[in-house]
């Protein structure tokens, strides 16, 4: 089987091929000239020889310089365009460089007079090989699932029209895809017709192109193509959500014709779009080069893992299709969440520096402490509350339920730093929960939803991935401590956590056991012949925190502080905890868990629960659904180099091997002094 661009990219890294280029944005588009030197080309201004190879851009008007040099030097020409998943707004409308290039030797792929090597790919690779149409499969269905297209700037909640009607794709006036796609602008009038004419009575849906929208460029159809059952639709939806509701496709060359083809439509192709004659359209104009018939997830597999050149902005190298889909789909829902801005409520001081960086980068957060002013705020700008979860009160739920406000509650997420929270560490991970929050057992949280999401899914390989990478690097939520291990004693080996007896989720996910004494206690009473190793939480060591047990050593065989939790987990044969993350960090490393309270990892099917757990919690989900719910679908990732939303891989390097945000001067004296007055504010109560 023919390799991946990316490992001819590898192969060739040694000697780069010289590529001239006579175009100010291969000069000035930093991310385009960084792709192409780590796809192996070393981009030079100059004269060209006979022996180089000059780039251009696709078939755009500047490409003409560079294919006259190539006349007169008789060097071969590269073209190159922007792959099919490319960023949250067009280029045009912000600016945003690409996730990945086409990187074309023969042609490009919309040109159908001369074979592209895309192209060449589908008509002769094999494409049967069982692993990659996996990976094809696995990705269209995650397309479909995050709602990625080439461009982003749309949010999957907006209605899309009722079902049933016709779609017709509009494209740009002038795109390189229409005149090189054997079509013309009389060919957009020719397809509208044909959807009237087949589908009479029909609605008609002419669906605008983001740059349309944008005011950037003008379509082929207006206004005057309203006609009471044709109706030009111009709202940013998911393509989707609008190809799911479609009773019939019809396209000239447009991108989304390919999506229509992996929602399961098989569309009326007016021009010759690289997916046009490989049996998977109705082709007004059919290429007669073309006479292999392909599957979805051969024309995927080909057109999206084979064909372009991905690349990975956070670490700065050449990337697989599907960490480009993670971090895109990282980026899409860090804008399609935070667009709107917000009012942020209950934000420590510290906190709202780190907070403003991860959710106000789309329109800054409006900071407010007082229920009423907060919820008018956020009414008058059309946008949500966002409160602290600790912090949300009857007041301002009353407020924001009043005036139908949104009220969203953020919490660290369960990868947060290297170093505590209560030391003023900035989190690297949040959750935003719209529903509750996942240590409130009470009420049902967001996080329930998608475990009950995810356990419906058959494969999680990258849920499977991180759990393999989080055993072999150990790390935790905190990431504190030494590895080295005192000398455990043999035996049947029980680790305790200790927490935080003020912490919400004691208070909101315990009810008779709700101390670390009676913790223990209750560990010794069930188990008087095992080995019960007591590790105190971080907090409660570093005195920032209540939960100080008065001489555990009574009731536990070895007292463990300053230990690493993930070190010492691989260590004993159970945990028993009320409602500690370490219990789901247990989970993670194969160890038997025991819950005395109503942990978000409990009741499902994968714990021993002696607590009461919601009875709602009715899926059963493997370890893997549940990692993939509460370690890459509920929490928001930051990175703090690049200063934009990321995948949790991404966090994982960093964590792993930095560079990591620490506390700044002085924030281990504000920790201490607010450590102090959350211990004595019941005095002044």
């Amino acid at each position: 089987m023919a390799p991946e661009p990316n490992e001819i990219a590898a192969a060739g890294a040694d000697a780069p091929r010289r590529l001239f280029v006579y175009s100010g944005g291969f000069v000035f588009q930093k991310r385009v000239r960084r792709i192409l030197e780590l796809a192996g080309w070393d981009v030079r201004l100059g004269l060209a020889g006979a022996e180089d190879r000059i780039g251009v851009w696709g078939r755009s008007p500047y490409a003409t310089r560079g294919e006259a040099m190539a006349a007169r030097s008789g060097a071969a020409l590269v073209r190159i365009e922007d792959a099919f998943l490319r960023s949250i707004h067009p280029g045009r409308a912000g600016g945003e460089p690409p996730v990945g290039l086409l990187i074309d030797q023969h042609g490009v792929h919309f040109d159908c007079r001369h074979p592209s090597d895309l192209e060449t790919l589908l008509a002769t690779h094999p494409l049967d090989d069982a692993a990659l149409m996996a990976r094809a499969r696995r990705a269209i269905a995650q397309m479909k699932r995050d709602h990625l297209s080439k461009y982003n700037a749309f949010t999957p909640e907006v209605d899309v029209p009722n079902p049933g009607y016709v779609l017709v794709i509009d494209q740009t006036r002038g795109d390189a895809s229409i005149t090189h796609g054997n079509a013309s602008e009389a060919t957009f009038r020719e397809m509208l017709a044909f959807a009237q004419i087949e589908h009479p009575g029909a609605r008609i849906l002419i669906k605008t192109h983001p740059e349309s929208q944008s005011g950037a460029r003008a379509g082929h159809f207006g206004p005057n193509d309203h006609d009471g059952r044709t109706e030009l639709f111009t709202t940013p939806v998911s393509p989707w959500a609008l190809l799911e509701g479609a009773v019939a496709v019809y396209t000239v060359s447009s991108g989304m014709g390919f999506e229509a083809i992996l929602a399961g439509h098989k569309p009326r192709v007016f021009g010759q779009p690289f997916y046009g004659g490989w049996g998977l359209t109705q082709d007004e104009a059919p290429c007669p080069r073309r006479e292999r018939k392909l599957t979805r997830a051969q024309l995927f597999a080909a057109a999206m893992i084979l064909y372009p050149t991905w690349y990975d902005p956070w670490r700065d190298r050449l990337a697989t299709m599907e960490e480009v889909m993670d971090g895109l789909a990282a980026r899409s829902r860090a804008w399609r969440e935070d667009r709107a801005g917000g009012v942020a409520y209950g934000m420590r001081l510290w906190k709202r520096k780190p907070l403003q960086r991860v959710f106000g980068a789309e329109k800054p957060l409006i900071f407010n402490d007082k229920p009423a002013e907060a919820t008018a705020r956020a009414k008058a700008i059309g946008a949500p509350v966002l409160a602290w979860a600790g912090r949300v009160d009857e007041a301002l739920e009353a407020e924001t339920a009043r005036a139908h406000v949104p009220l969203i509650r953020i919490e660290d997420g369960f990868l947060r730093s290297r170093g505590l929270g209560a030391d003023l560490v900035p989190p690297l991970s949040l959750v935003r929960d719209d529903l509750g929050i996942y240590y409130d057992p009470a009420t049902p949280s967001r996080l329930e939803y998608l475990v009950a999401q995810a356990a419906q899914r058959d494969e999680h390989p990258r849920a499977a991935a991180l759990i393999s990478r989080l055993r072999s690097s150990g790390l935790s939520k905190y990431n504190l401590g030494s590895h080295d291990l005192p000398d455990l004693p043999s035996g049947h080996r029980i680790l305790v956590p200790g927490q935080v007896e003020d912490d919400a989720s004691i208070r909101l996910g315990t009810s008779g056991i709700s101390t670390n004494l009676k913790l223990l206690e209750e560990v010794r009473a069930f188990n008087p012949e095992a080995l019960i190793l007591y590790k105190p939480h971080p907090d409660v060591e570093a005195g920032l925190r209540e939960g100080k047990v008065a001489r555990p050593e009574k009731l536990a065989d070895l007292v463990l502080t300053h230990t690493d939790p993930a070190a010492l987990i691989e260590r004993v044969d159970e945990v028993w905890t009320m409602t500690s993350g370490l219990g789901f960090e247990a989970l993670l490393r194969g160890v038997k868990v025991t819950t005395l309270g109503a942990p978000f990892y409990a009741g499902w099917g994968l714990t021993t629960d002696k607590g009461q757990v919601p009875a709602r919690r009715e899926a059963r989900p493997s370890l893997e659904a549940l990692v993939q719910a509460v370690l890459i679908d509920y929490p928001r990732y930051f990175d703090p180099v690049t200063g934009t939303p990321c995948p949790v891989e991404v966090v994982l390097d960093r964590l792993e091997h930095g560079p990591l945000p620490g506390p700044g001067a002085g924030n281990r004296l504000i920790a201490k002094l607010q450590g102090w007055f959350a211990s004595y504010a019941h005095l002044w109560r």
